[in-house]
């Protein structure tokens, strides 16, 4: 079979200055719940020079099993939850078959790394919460099984490792650093409990943190982008409303009883975060900026050193996570109009955490993130129903951060 003609577009010379470089931002892409129209408009768009995927390009349930509030628009393939190579190939195939991201492989260069559920629901080394050994196999032969599956399928190089963590870099403009933050994890620490500070436990493994260390120490270039699947700035969770603890609980992956730290992010391996962050204050390494997906929210932060003093102590870094294409978020979990519920759990969350700018909770889309010499600017699209294959889009909201400020402001216009 032939495909259809694509196109590419390779990266600038080592040592040349683009004037720019822009990139799609997606993440978080669920079958049944939804059409890709996102991945439909950034087809159209001629102004990429490539599409970032965050992760959570697949999800691996059975049909109607995740989530639970959600209509199954349109079943995927197989309909039982994804175990074997054969699994893993056809449920590949499945989305592969969606016209929208044909289009999307067809125009833009993507570039890939995996969250969990290209594996199982908060995946670490030795197992996952959606796995069990007795009655699903081995945890290793399925993970074999997933990334055979993700290197035959997916536009990545297969690695010798099984890993995609590896560095991509835009002349002197921008280095793009991709991470793993699967592979190599300590399995998350029990909610509540003081193992989320344990520096024996892990989210990136010691080679991969030293690997991402030294390349941020020795980029001579003016921007310094991560693509990291899971958050890297702190949440604290101010008073919630009894009605809205339980669906924030679900959409940040917390227990359901009661609020605590999302052990899945890097709230739950504050060693190595701590490590990173004062690795870039020591080294005085400018213009790291965090790109995001995950939780099916639009967030711009700063990536304070100490949280709880910000924002007199300083910023590290900063940070611009995408919403999901299609993944449930909080008014399709309650079931309740957009900007409504929504808007008393942000301000209760960017109230406890000052270095918190915006929360959008409730919508889905992309973002297109433009980098020049002066700075990095997220554009932030919703579209209009995820559930219509003809959806259409439109610009939401817009930060940037300025070269040297490791701090993002509000701009009131996108990148034209």
């Amino acid at each position: 079979a032939a495909s259809t003609v694509g196109r590419t577009r390779t990266t600038p010379a080592y040592d040349a200055a683009p004037p720019n470089i822009r990139f799609g931002v997606v993440s978080c892409a669920n079958w049944e719940a939804g059409h890709f129209a996102a991945y439909r408009h950034l087809a159209a768009r001629a102004d990429l020079d490539a599409v970032l995927h965050l992760g959570d390009y697949i999800y691996e349930y059975g049909s109607g099993a995740y989530p639970a509030t959600t209509t199954v628009l349109r079943p995927h393939e197989p309909r039982h939850e994804i175990v074997t190579l054969a699994d893993y190939r056809l449920r590949h195939a499945t989305y592969k078959s969606d016209a929208h991201l044909q289009a999307l492989h067809a125009a833009h260069p993507v570039i890939a790394i995996w969250d969990d559920h290209e594996f199982a629901d908060d995946t670490w080394s030795g197992g996952a919460d959606n796995h069990t050994p007795g009655a699903e196999g081995d945890w290793a032969d399925r993970v074999a099984a997933a990334k055979r599956a993700y290197f035959e399928w997916m536009p990545v190089r297969t690695s010798t490792e099984g890993t995609v963590y590896r560095r991509l870099r835009y002349g002197r403009l921008a280095d793009l650093h991709l991470l793993d933050l699967r592979s190599f994890r300590s399995q998350q620490a029990s909610t509540g409990s003081g193992a989320v500070d344990d520096p024996d436990r892990t989210i990136t493994g010691r080679a991969q943190l030293d690997w991402l260390k030294a390349g941020l120490a020795s980029s001579d270039a003016t921007w310094r982008l991560v693509g990291t699947s899971v958050m890297i700035s702190p949440v604290a969770f101010g008073s919630l409303p009894a009605h809205l603890l339980k669906p924030v609980a679900e959409l940040l992956g917390l227990p359901t009883g009661g609020l605590a730290i999302n052990v899945d992010q890097w709230d739950g391996y504050t060693d190595d975060r701590r490590e990173l962050l004062a690795h870039l204050r020591e080294r005085a390494i400018r213009n790291t900026v965090f790109l995001t997906g995950d939780i099916h929210m639009a967030w711009a932060n700063d990536v304070p050193v100490t949280a709880a003093t910000y924002p007199k102590s300083p910023s590290a870094a900063t940070e611009f996570v995408v919403t999901s294409v299609t993944s449930d978020n909080l008014d399709d979990i309650l079931k309740v109009p957009a900007n409504t519920a929504s808007l008393v759990a942000s301000t209760a969350l960017k109230a406890a955490n000052r270095h918190v700018h915006w929360i959008d909770m409730d919508h889905h889309g992309y973002g297109v993130l433009d980098v020049t010499s002066e700075r990095s600017q997220m554009d932030y699209f919703v579209l209009s129903d995820r559930t219509k294959p003809d959806a259409s889009a439109k610009w939401t909201r817009s930060y940037r951060t300025l070269d040297g400020t490791q701090k993002v402001e509000r701009v009131y216009t996108p990148v034209g």
